[in-house]
């Protein structure tokens, strides 16, 4: 089987936000979608959209740097 970085959809109380992607990333999202559901059926793509945005994040070096400063309190020099 395909490693993907998304090995679990959390099932959260969902926030509605709507999104227009480009047709090339649509593509890359049904065919992702269809390789984490295997052979046992198909996944509706939107569901993937959280945990990859996520593990992205969790991956950004830069935004946990800034994330970071932004939440630790000044000393006041």
């Amino acid at each position: 089987m395909t490693e993907l970085k998304i090995t679990e959809i959390p099932d959260e109380k969902p926030v509605k936000m709507t999104v227009a992607l480009p047709a090339d990333l649509h593509r890359d999202l049904l065919a992702y979608a269809a390789l984490f559901s295997g052979s046992g059926g198909t996944m509706d793509p939107a569901r993937l959209v959280a945990p990859m945005l996520r593990q992205f994040m969790i991956s950004d070096k830069g935004f946990a740097r800034a994330r970071r400063k932004a939440t630790v309190p000044s000393s006041g020099k």
